[in-house]
């Protein structure tokens, strides 16, 4: 058995994939994920795995393998990242986002907390477990996905349509956004994700009479456009709990002693720190708009302008938001989809959860866990038409300092080595026992 271990190899691996620039733009345009996905394959290949590439388009790659199982009546278990990452401007970072710098020890690029962190853990558990001839329970497909910044239709969802028989035997999956720590009622605690909003990006397109700027038009395009916007901007959606967040609310009460008002949910929200903004978006249904397009010229009056709307849902709200929403836009205003994608919830109970529970606490002896939903979305949400159910676990032991949330998509983002070393020792002790 070799003496080198997975955390010994982790922050290396990390930084390798953050300087691969796989940024994704959301219209093809950016280097794609071939490069990363060469790299990935690789790591595999050396493990003694056979890695499969699949490119949805040319550049925009996937890389998928499975590790045989003792017990081939048990369902395969699915472990996955993305490879893609989203843009990162130069000029508004402390160092190059894709230098894979180490300072403080940290590793600091774009990638670093999504989620080039847990791409890196999973070659890590992946590689160690080939090197001491460990054998799963079960079989574990790994999967290193692209596109998953933009939705998947070149990564995740591609493969689900296209290439099924990958995924063959697997009932479950773990990701990304859950695992980690945070400090809440004074106690290091961690969130494990069962939950994650639906996505609706909508494009309103208000018509109107073209014509000269000078004149006098009351039918024009950009102020009913500015106004069906404001509508849906200024909306407030009530609070509604779904099972998963009543669930972490009364945990929360457990650990701070303070109740859920839906009257004035910041109170609570104020016990969760650096978590209140990133716990407080799933407590409602959101809307926000994010884009305005409309006119060539200064004096000229356009006949149509465009905005986008992005959509998040409360499980099993899609269809009664979507109603509001054009309600909102009001007469003269189209709502089309530009991408829609299901919510997801599911228990927080099981063989797997205990699992996932038990190697978090076997690293941080009494630590409580607890259920949350996800204001964003996964490649879970791609694999759920296949009848998996996902989770999001990547194991992470942060310092109380880092507002780890707040980094996802941010400037800046950066991950502990000590919390990559952590993550590692907590997933290879649930891929070699689960």
């Amino acid at each position: 058995m070799s003496g080198l271990r997975g955390e010994d190899e982790v922050v290396g691996i990390c930084q390798d994939l953050i300087r691969i620039d796989t940024s994704n733009f959301g219209n093809n345009e950016g280097p794609g994920e071939r490069e990363a996905a060469e790299y990935v394959a690789r790591l595999i290949d050396e493990a003694g795995l056979s890695p499969e590439i699949h490119e949805a388009a040319p550049g925009r790659a996937s890389v998928v393998t499975r590790m045989p199982g003792k017990n081939p009546s048990l369902p395969a278990l699915v472990v996955h990242g993305h490879l893609d990452v989203v843009p990162a401007q130069k000029e508004d970072w402390s160092v190059d986002p894709f230098s894979g710098e180490e300072r403080d020890g940290l590793i600091w690029g774009r990638g670093a907390v999504d989620m080039k962190d847990m791409d890196a853990m999973i070659l890590a558990v992946l590689r160690q477990m080939r090197r001491d001839d460990v054998q799963p329970e079960r079989d574990l497909i790994f999967g290193f996905f692209a596109d998953e910044e933009a939705g998947g239709d070149y990564g995740a969802s591609w493969l689900v349509d296209n290439k099924p028989e990958l995924f063959d035997g697997a009932t479950e999956a773990i990701s990304e956004v859950g695992g980690f720590s945070s400090t809440i009622g004074g106690k290091r605690a961690y969130l494990l994700q069962t939950a994650e909003k639906g996505i609706s990006w909508l494009r309103l397109t208000a018509h109107g009479r073209a014509g000269h700027g000078s004149h006098i038009n009351t039918d024009n395009a950009v102020t009913r456009l500015a106004r069906a916007v404001a509508r849906v901007g200024d909306h407030t959606w009530p609070i509604e709990l779904t099972d998963t967040t009543r669930e972490f609310v009364g945990r929360v009460t457990e650990l701070t002693g303070v109740e859920f008002d839906a009257e004035n949910p910041d109170t609570l929200l104020a016990e969760l720190g650096t978590l209140s903004r990133f716990v407080g978006a799933t407590l409602q249904n959101t809307a926000n708009p994010t884009l305005l397009k409309s006119g060539y010229k200064h004096n000229v009056i356009p006949g149509t302008a465009e905005a986008l709307i992005d959509v998040r849902t409360l499980p099993g709200q899609e269809e009664s938001v979507l109603e509001i929403i054009r309600h909102l836009a009001g007469e003269g205003v189209d709502v089309t989809s530009d991408h829609s994608d299901v919510s997801l919830e599911v228990p927080f109970s099981g063989d797997l959860v205990d699992s996932m529970i038990g190697a978090l606490q076997a690293e941080d002896p009494g630590a409580p866990v607890l259920p949350y939903t996800l204001s964003g979305g996964t490649d879970n949400k791609s694999l759920s038409r296949l009848g998996i159910t996902g989770y999001g676990f990547a194991p992470l032991q942060l310092p109380d300092e880092l507002d780890f949330t707040g980094m996802f998509h941010g400037v800046d983002e950066r991950v502990p080595t000590e919390s990559l070393k952590f993550g590692t020792r907590v997933l290879n002790r649930l891929l070699t026992t689960y």
